[in-house]
């Protein structure tokens, strides 16, 4: 049981650009085609993930398990904690978008909370830069999150100094 619920680490950089690529899918479908029933499984896309990282995410497990060994690169790889809180944070997005429309009737308070959604996803998909991971490296600079949490991204945030 404790494996299901194991978050990898490192994360394979090229699977994290597939997953969020289907994430800014989803989320353009939901809100320029007006499709909101489409934030379900985003969120739960989210959820799934921050769980048990791609085992229970049908876009985890397409990005793993099909897009990324297709992929003739060499790939890079990036400590999981910081991609873990990327999960969170888009749960909390996508949850708060699905709040919006279904429980406060509030359509377009829901499509911009989806818009910064697919900004924070744009950017890793399509320059890989993930905006949680540097969140994280400020909250382990100061002392909000400990260092033991990350020694790897501990590492990564002293080299970049």
């Amino acid at each position: 049981m404790t494996e299901l619920f194991a978050f990898p680490h490192p994360v394979n950089e090229t699977s994290a650009r597939v997953v969020a690529s289907g994430v800014v899918g989803m989320a353009v479908t939901a809100a320029a085609l007006d499709q909101p029933w489409l934030m379900f499984p985003l969120a739960y896309g989210f959820a799934a993930r921050l769980a048990t990282g791609p085992t229970l995410s049908p876009l985890g497990q397409l990005a793993t398990k099909v897009v990324t060994p297709r992929i003739p690169i060499e790939h890079k790889f990036s400590p999981g904690p910081p991609k873990r809180l990327a999960q969170a944070m888009g749960l909390a997005m996508s949850g708060t978008a699905l709040a919006l429309h279904y429980r406060f009737r509030r359509p377009g308070a829901a499509k911009a909370v989806l818009a910064a959604l697919i900004g924070a996803a744009g950017l890793e998909a399509g320059f890989g830069i993930c905006l949680a991971c540097k969140l994280f490296g400020v909250a382990m600079k100061a002392g909000l999150v400990p260092e033991s949490v990350c020694e790897d991204c501990n590492d990564i945030w002293a080299r970049a100094s």
